[in-house]
């Protein structure tokens, strides 16, 4: 029995082990927006969600040594300079686009987003043209996403590109709906997967259940909830400030982990999932609109993101289950309340610490 305790326990742990804001919700997506102008010049629109270019600044920051950030404006261009060192524009042999940098901030349009303009001359070149973001991804780590949509061509539309893939051919056809769709499904995936505040909610939830019906109703019921929050917001009818959201999610996982302490009424808890589920769907949602999709492409790749996010959930219920059912064998068919107890502990442990966090009372 103390082996399986440790198993599952040591399963469980990353709840605590990265309790972090950053690693919740941070998607690691970048975009460009490539807009061609005269004479083979480009106006390209690199954005990033604010916390991860902070991760990413705070990473190089051997490359300001000496650099005095305190100026106004002293910031913005150094963040400007880190993004011209990482995206580029050439053509068939290598010859390189000049670039220089319009304008580095705050995305108007997001105030969760910084936005860096980056100009192209590639009057000096010739033929078909490739957009280099291999630097940016690098540095946005393994699993970085770099979402490009080209405007104002023939070959317009977009497509996701990954830290492993080529240089970005702009003469080419960007990708089908399905294909998009595909990698929105996998980024859906990898959201839940990864996205521990989400994992430790699911888990507290199902700590008391000994059979799958009420595994299901729960399921079900977080489904729905998230899926109307997820459209609302994504579709931009509805929203909440992402702060807000945050520190509300941090706080459902507290509530839902010390709820094991006092109850056990696993059949009826679908009701709660219902409601925190309406909270967890704006967290979703701002996984998805930081990935800067058009307009006119949300509704295929918000039906993709969610069938992933669905999937991961699932796959991830039915992994968990299997070994709660194992331990149950292993105590009489009746679950360890100090295995329950102790998984609740440490899941609130970590609820707690994102909610303090998230509010301001420790420092990010």
């Amino acid at each position: 029995m103390t082996g399986i305790f440790r198993t599952i326990a040591a399963a469980m742990l990353f709840c605590v082990g990265f309790a972090s804001p950053v690693l919740a919700h941070t998607p690691d997506i970048s975009t460009a927006k490539i807009v061609p102008k005269d004479n083979r010049v480009f106006v390209v629109d690199v954005g990033f969600l604010a916390t991860d270019l902070e991760r990413m600044f705070q990473d190089t920051m051997s490359e300001r040594a000496g650099v005095d950030l305190s100026p106004p404006g002293a910031l913005e261009d150094e963040i400007g300079k880190f993004v011209e060192k990482r995206v580029a524009m050439r053509d068939g042999i290598g010859r390189a686009c000049v670039e220089s940098v319009m304008k580095s901030g705050e995305d108007p349009e997001n105030q969760d987003s910084a936005l860096v303009v980056v100009r192209f001359d590639c009057g000096a070149t010739d033929g078909a043209l490739f957009y280099d973001a291999t630097k940016l991804l690098a540095a946005q780590g393994a699993k970085g996403k770099h979402l490009v949509t080209l405007e104002g061509t023939e070959n317009a539309g977009q497509t996701m590109l990954y830290p492993d893939d080529p240089p970005l051919d702009l003469s080419k056809p960007m990708e089908t709906t399905a294909q998009l769709m595909w990698k929105f499904l996998k980024a859906g995936v990898e959201h839940i997967v990864t996205g521990y505040d989400h994992l430790c909610f699911l888990f507290a939830l199902i700590l008391w259940a000994n059979r799958i019906w009420p595994v299901v109703k729960i399921v079900t019921a977080f489904t729905i909830s998230h899926s109307i929050t997820l459209s609302l917001a994504a579709l931009n009818i509805f929203t909440l400030p992402s702060t807000l959201v945050e520190a509300l999610i941090a706080a459902s996982i507290i509530f839902v982990a010390v709820e094991n302490f006092f109850s056990r009424d696993v059949d009826n808890r679908w009701r709660n999932t219902f409601f925190f589920g309406f909270i967890h769907g704006f967290g979703f949602a701002s996984a998805l609109t930081e990935m800067g999709v058009p307009q006119g492409g949300v509704v295929p790749a918000l039906a993709a993101f969610n069938i992933g996010v669905e999937l991961g959930q699932i796959a991830i219920v039915f992994a968990v289950m299997p070994l709660l059912f194992f331990v149950d064998k292993q105590t009489g068919g009746k679950r360890s309340e100090k295995l329950v107890y102790a998984l609740s502990a440490l899941i609130a442990v970590a609820g707690l610490y994102w909610f303090l966090e998230r509010i301001g009372v420790l420092p990010g």
